[in-house]
């Protein structure tokens, strides 16, 4: 985080779309940015989680984000892309995992006086994980997302079990029987 001469804070934040919308997250949280690779599926995993990938040896679950935020599910082009993010949850459990994005569409830096707070549309309407809002310019807004909020703790539970099952399948898969001698 940098600070500027009139001690505005300012944070760097990737803008992605997600269907017809912006959306925001703050850069340290973000490992990477990759291209849309195949994805092993995983049996019995939740309906948001697309499956999973190898990153750099390590079994890594990626969730499609339009089934996350309640949208049909995402429609693959040349242009989607997995954020690889680390979060934490507020009980300490840090995980990574792959966000399905539409397109990255820029990183920018943003001002704290530049982030409105989030609509409030009662009492019903809960966004645990919308922080606020940062117009883009006269009409567009991106909506600014803490992903530690992202995924619930039994979320990242069922995540986790189903890296560990994709780890155990992948060890099957690679031990061969012996052979029986006569």
């Amino acid at each position: 985080m940098a600070t500027i001469n009139n001690k505005k804070e300012i944070t760097s934040h990737i803008i992605f779309k997600m269907q017809n919308e912006f959306f925001a997250i703050n850069v340290s949280k973000v490992i990477s940015i990759l291209e849309m690779q195949k994805i092993t599926q995983v049996p019995e995993a939740p309906v948001y989680m697309k499956g999973v990938i190898n990153l750099r040896g390590e079994v890594l679950p990626v969730i499609d984000s339009h089934i996350k935020f309640g949208l049909p599910p995402m429609n693959i082009t040349m242009n989607t892309s997995i954020l690889v993010l680390e979060i934490l949850t507020k009980s300490g459990i840090e995980t990574k995992l792959g966000l399905m994005v539409d397109f990255v569409n820029e990183v920018t830096n943003i001002t704290q006086d530049k982030i409105l707070p989030p609509p409030s549309i009662g009492d019903t309407y809960e966004s645990r994980f919308i922080t606020g809002m940062y117009q883009k310019d006269e009409i567009t807004f991106a909506m600014i997302l803490d992903v530690d909020e992202l995924l619930t703790i039994n979320e990242i539970i069922e995540l986790k079990a189903t890296e560990h099952i994709e780890e155990i399948e992948k060890k099957t898969k690679t031990v061969k029987p012996e052979k029986k001698s006569k």
